[in-house]
């Protein structure tokens, strides 16, 4: 059931919203809590944290809109905002958006958009605690470890676990944030944090959604792997999904003028996976090696921004089902000969 907070001091609202959604409000698919203002409404967000949702007017008494905006920002950055006002000016919209407003819709009310838009806001909300779910389960959040866990890692079991590793055949992307390095050599720390934060969340979203898992972060680049069946397909879909969605990010966030691309390099074959590190600083990655993930990083290393980037043998294999050019020969770092490159179109 989806948890909505109504932030608006028209308290005839409150009767209208329940009348439109009473299906959904008897069905227990929504379940509404209003406010009368900002301070109100996050008031209420503190008694009730599971909050998916705020729809909230931009004038009302003691705190607007606006103001509850970057304070939902702060505090409940999961939580999703829809503003829902007369002021329908592209300064307000403007405004709103800036401050992290997910949707705007003006008044008077078509609650058949309503409808939509709340519909597609709690998706979002849905992907996203997936998203964090699949990193927690990527073991990227996993470095905090209770007592158990720190007594396993010492005993006989964890020794012999670090020894059962496996060859398999998997398909491994990486994907880079192109001339990130100059915002972050600009910029102040907690900017550069945010967005690429922003940017690595778009990724991974497209990345789970085709079944592909997060091995790890490196510094504004993304390495995921792929197993199963159809790897190789789904990593190449996640691509152009990533692709996609970056290219309609817009080009300033943060209050920095950036426009987002990113270069990727795709491999698939034979790799070794198993938990890599060190067991002394109880400290290990579960991840692959080998020289079909260098080729892939080498890949990624020759496309330009914007490009996919795959060798002929993966050409080979995928040529029937994806548009693929033909870029050329390319020397890669530690290769000896040359190799022949493709560039996945669509």
């Amino acid at each position: 059931m989806a948890k909505i907070l109504v932030a608006d001091d028209e308290t005839d609202l409150e009767m209208l919203i329940k009348q439109k959604f009473r299906q959904k409000i008897r069905e227990q698919q929504y379940e509404f809590i209003f406010a009368v203002n900002g301070n109100d409404a996050l008031d209420k967000i503190v008694q009730h944290p599971d909050i998916d949702i705020v729809l909230s007017d931009i004038n009302m008494p003691e705190m607007d809109g606006l103001t509850l905006l970057s304070r939902l920002s702060e505090s409940s950055p999961l939580i999703k905002s829809v503003i829902v006002s007369a002021y329908g000016d592209m300064e307000n919209i403007r405004t709103a958006m800036n401050r992290g407003a997910f949707d705007f819709i003006t008044k008077p009310i078509n609650f058949e958009d309503l409808s939509l838009t709340m519909e597609k806001t709690i998706r979002h909300v849905v992907h996203i605690r997936e998203t964090l779910k699949a990193i927690k389960e990527n073991n990227i959040l996993k470095m905090y470890v209770d007592e158990t866990v720190l007594n396993f890692m010492g005993s006989r079991e964890f020794e012999t676990s670090l020894m059962l590793n496996e060859t398999v055949e998997a398909t491994v992307v990486f994907i880079d944030i192109c001339s990130f390095t100059s915002i972050s050599e600009n910029e102040s720390p907690d900017t550069v944090v945010k967005l690429l934060n922003k940017y690595f969340d778009v990724m991974v979203k497209e990345i789970i959604a085709q079944g592909g898992y997060i091995d790890k972060f490196i510094g504004d680049a993304i390495m995921a792997v792929f197993r199963g069946n159809y790897h190789l397909d789904r990593a190449i879909d996640a691509s152009l999904a990533v692709r996609t969605q970056i290219d309609r990010l817009p080009a300033s966030s943060e209050n920095v003028s950036f426009t987002p691309k990113v270069s990727i390099g795709i491999n698939s074959g034979e790799m070794i996976s198993g938990n890599i590190g060190s067991a002394n600083l109880r400290r290990l990655d579960y991840t692959v090696i080998g020289d079909a993930v260098n080729i892939a990083q080498r890949l990624q290393s020759a496309a330009k921004e914007g490009q996919i980037i795959i060798n002929e043998g993966t050409y080979e294999k995928v040529k029937e089902s994806f548009n693929c050019r033909k870029v050329g020969e390319v020397n890669l770092k530690n290769k000896s000969n040359p190799m022949i490159i493709y560039e996945v179109m669509d």
